[in-house]
């Protein structure tokens, strides 16, 4: 069963001349009960966009995003403000999302406060140490401003506020790509511990493949705000079906001076600019694969095995299939 189900999702931001950026094109997915999907891509590619869209940090132009079974979309401040107890997310820069002039007891208790005012200051109180014991801290450190902790410390905090709700989605946004290696560690431990404790689905966004192969069970990658490919960890990154997958995967430069990389795909070119996205496949002007049929129409998802999971937004697939698909033109 999904926790998430996305379909669809548009979003475009507009210039003070006016001029259309297109933020996430046309994105899709979803996310079972218990699941992680890692969002994966270079900078500037839509990612942690999607994540503030099912959040509805940031408002959608077209699309769908329920949660839980609700259409989020669909909902009013009032029901909004309600159903965020079981949507949470962790920020990227631990530090610069605690309030510095509140203590780490009082920061972990905002939310609970908030959504749950019926308890008691001893039961709220009990609820934040148990948050707190849940990522590594004491009691002690509920007294402490964020100040005074540690990078790996804050990013424990970011953790427990997000979870003392209870929550059953979760969006990761690059929670550890500002820490040292040891720590990083740590806080994917205490992540993959609280996922198997509490059942949680994740929606892990970040541009670190170490860490993706760590904690994912499925992966998206995304290129120019669009999904370029999805399908388990092992498959997409053992063995990619869509060019870019593929040179992303050839980039990788792994923290372990002994592993060696697969074959490096050389790509030329410059990126489209996303106020003038091209009609046909998005990565056509760079990949060294191309043929006419590229740029001719938006080239969808095409499952190139038996695995219906997998899928990947190269249309020289279709060449690859079942013989009673037609033959591209070359």
């Amino acid at each position: 069963m999904s926790v998430v189900r996305v379909e669809g999702l548009k979003k475009s931001f507009r210039r003070s001349d006016g001029t259309a950026i297109h933020a996430v094109n046309d994105v899709s997915f979803t996310i079972g009960a218990g699941e992680t999907l890692a969002l994966i891509g270079e900078s500037g590619s839509g990612k942690s966009t999607v994540g503030r869209l099912l959040l509805r940090l940031l408002e959608a132009d077209e699309g769908t995003i329920e949660i839980g079974g609700e259409n989020v979309r669909a909902l009013d401040k009032n029901s909004l403000r309600s159903m965020r107890s079981k949507m949470q997310i962790v920020f990227q820069e631990p530090y610069e999302s605690l309030n510095p002039r509140m203590d780490v007891g009082d920061i972990v208790a905002e939310s609970l406060i908030i959504h749950e005012p019926q308890l008691s200051r001893s039961e709220r109180r009990a609820r934040v140490i148990k948050a707190l014991e849940d990522v590594g801290m004491g009691s002690e450190h509920a007294d402490c401003r964020p100040k005074s902790l540690s990078g790996g410390q804050q990013q424990r905090v970011g953790i427990a506020r997000a979870l003392a709700t209870e929550p059953s989605f979760v969006v990761l946004d690059e929670p550890t790509s500002s820490l040292d290696l040891s720590v990083q560690a740590q806080i994917l431990e205490i992540l993959a511990r609280l996922q198997s404790d509490h059942g949680l689905s994740y929606l892990y966004i970040s541009h670190d493949l170490s860490t993706v192969n760590y904690v994912a069970h499925r992966v998206a990658v995304m290129y120019l705000g669009q999904i370029r490919e999805v399908g388990a960890i092992e498959t997409v990154v053992g063995s990619a079906s869509d060019p870019y997958t593929q040179a992303l995967m050839g980039a990788f430069l792994s923290s372990d001076p002994g592993e060696r990389r697969g074959q490096q795909q050389i790509v030329e070119g410059e990126i489209p600019s996303p106020t003038d996205l091209p009609p046909g496949c998005f990565f056509e002007s760079r990949c060294p694969d191309r043929i006419p049929a590229c740029s001719q129409g938006p080239v969808p998802l095409i499952q190139p095995d038996a695995d219906e999971e997998h899928e990947a937004r190269c249309i020289r697939l279709l060449e690859t299939l079942r013989p009673d698909r037609p033959t591209l033109p070359q």
